[in-house]
């Protein structure tokens, strides 16, 4: 794979800019560029399906070229720069060269592109947001157009990511991308896999490292203990991990690049978890994001790129009506809307002693063991995928099932709020409080909507998801009552947080529609914020615990 060199990099870079004179130099600049190659090389034929496409920097190659100008036309924040590429492309398939075309539906497989934010009709707040993060990285992802239903929310999560991985910390650029190329290869996330490699090269990265992790720096392979036991079972960090990384002779890591280190971790696991919960699809100029094959019904139309009728799959808008027509689950949001009313008033009316609670959370704790993830066989991940960790087949285990068991974390001895916080916060300066916001934001955001039904206060729901989330890993708040999880979450809402949280890889599009029928996919997606915020949060107390530990 070639890095494309300072010069051809400024030119793309020039679209990013706010200013539209900077754009249309830049844009010019592109044109000329391309419509040299395309007059040099002629007619091209169509691309070999075995040719890898992720990873690849718009650069020499013709092919790599066009796709990033198919991207640019459907995900550029910029209406001047989408039409500026679409007549470019509309110019390139004039002269008898053969152009791509998106494949796939839209930024997500289980949400039908139509109820997903179009570019070009979003609001000012929303907009401004997605410029900004087309801005920092050249792109506008999938992750971000899906997060685009909760604007709140993604302003947070982009300006936390963005600082993570671009602004001044203790590790090197290139690490961090790379750290998250392990981080989301744990649980098999090629998306996210392909994202990182891309931008590991693009910052100087080497691209011996992207052979295997053997192949990366004796540092960088030492984490890899640490990514294994966080990603699936992170009670069993203990001190003497951290022990071993901070003492490590010349290969260690000082105390700050470990707290960096572990951010990155926990933020790529969780993504991870959100990428596969909301079925993302490859980006579109990235290996399973476009073919330059024409579709077998009808002749390819450059006019489709802009207006996304080329792909449409009536089919699955089909299913996702019929997902969010919820007939066959009449009822189903008034039965738990009148659960958590009951709810209100037995705690208004008595309250269980402690003894009581305590064994409820360990029924509670036994009960999730219970919940089988998924129907399908152990995934086998891909050599391309697996190179970047180590022992592929660790990973989360049902303990119950052999007679061991999730040791109780109690919340109150070691919290986000009294420890985690203050400590990320003195190693990494900002970190901890823009995690903590990230945090707030995902567990208190609320519309007071359910479905079709206004000014309803679903904090008992919001808390349900969330400690039923840390229960799975063992974490437990003296002042809750567990015995709430089961009148609010069923059992298929159960199999899908499960399998998202533990093994994120296994989630299925009918796992997705089988839960919540009558709710509105912004709301399914607010529920994934939920899921992916309380795991991230859940191995960071893990991690900062065995370092305080380890401290102390």
């Amino acid at each position: 794979m070639e890095v494309q060199d300072q010069e051809s990099l400024g030119r793309w870079d020039g679209l990013c800019s706010r200013d539209i004179s900077s754009r249309t130099e830049a844009m010019e600049n592109i044109c000329e560029e391309v419509m040299r190659k395309v007059e040099a090389i002629g007619p091209m034929p169509a691309l070999d399906p075995s040719s890898p496409a992720s990873g690849s920097l718009p650069g020499s190659d013709l092919n790599d070229i066009l796709a990033h100008l198919l991207m640019l036309s459907r995900r550029c924040p910029f209406e001047d720069v989408r039409r500026q590429c679409v007549r470019l492309l509309q110019g390139i398939q004039d002269l008898g060269v053969r152009i791509p075309r998106p494949l796939g539906n839209g930024p997500s497989r289980f949400i039908p592109e139509k109820e997903i934010l179009h570019i070009s009709k979003v609001d000012t707040r929303t907009r401004s947001i997605f410029e900004d993060a087309f801005a920092a990285l050249g792109r506008l992802d999938n992750i971000s157009l899906v997060m685009g239903f909760h604007p709140q929310y993604l302003e947070s999560f982009l300006r936390t990511q963005h600082y993570l991985l671009q602004m001044d910390g203790p590790l090197a650029l290139h690490y961090r991308h790379y750290i998250g190329i392990m981080a989301a290869a744990r649980h098999q996330c090629s998306y996210l896999v392909n994202l990182h490699v891309n931008d590991f090269l693009q910052v100087g990265g080497d691209p011996k490292w992207l052979n295997g992790l053997n192949e990366a720096p004796q540092k960088l392979q030492q984490l890899g203990e640490l990514n294994k036991i966080l990603a699936h079972r992170p009670w069993l960090l203990t001190k003497e991990h951290i022990e071993g990384l901070l003492k490590a002779e010349e290969h260690s890591w000082s105390l700050a690049e470990l707290i960096h280190a572990v951010v990155l971790l926990t933020h790529y696991h969780s993504l991870a978890s959100f990428t596969f919960g909301c079925g993302i699809t490859p980006e579109i100029h990235c290996d399973g994001g476009h073919t330059f094959r024409p579709p077998s019904l009808s002749q390819y139309c450059v006019c489709d790129i802009a207006n996304g009728n080329g792909h449409l799959n009536h089919h699955d808008d089909w299913l996702g009506n019929q997902v969010m027509d919820g007939s066959d689950m009449s009822g189903e949001v008034e039965v738990l809307m009148e659960r958590m009313k009951h709810l209100q008033e037995c705690r208004d009316d008595e309250e269980a002693s402690q003894e009581e609670m305590a064994t409820r959370f360990e029924r509670e704790k036994t009960e999730s063991m219970l919940v089988v993830t998924a129907e399908d066989e152990e995934c086998v991940p891909s050599r391309d995928i697996s190179r970047h960790f180590e022992d592929p087949s660790y990973g989360y285990k049902d303990f119950s099932r052999r007679g061991e068991h999730v040791p109780t974390f109690r919340a109150q001895d070691y919290s986000w709020e009294d420890h985690g916080y203050s400590l990320v916060n003195r190693l990494y300066p900002d970190v901890g409080q823009m995690l903590d916001e990230k945090f707030q934001m995902a567990y208190n955001l609320t519309y007071n909507t359910m479905a079709t039904h206004k000014d309803v206060d679903t904090s008992m729901l919001r808390r349900a998801i969330w400690n039923y989330i840390h229960c799975m890993f063992g974490i437990r708040y003296d002042d809750y009552d567990y015995g709430e999880i089961n009148q609010l979450l069923d059992r298929s809402f159960k199999i899908y947080i499960k399998t998202m949280v533990c093994s994120p890889e296994k989630t299925t599009k009918r796992m997705y529609e089988s839960f919540w029928r009558q709710f509105q996919h912004s709301e399914k997606v607010h529920v994934n914020l939920l899921l992916m915020e309380a795991r991230m949060q859940a191995e960071l107390l893990y991690a900062l615990r065995a370092i305080t530990r380890y401290m102390t």
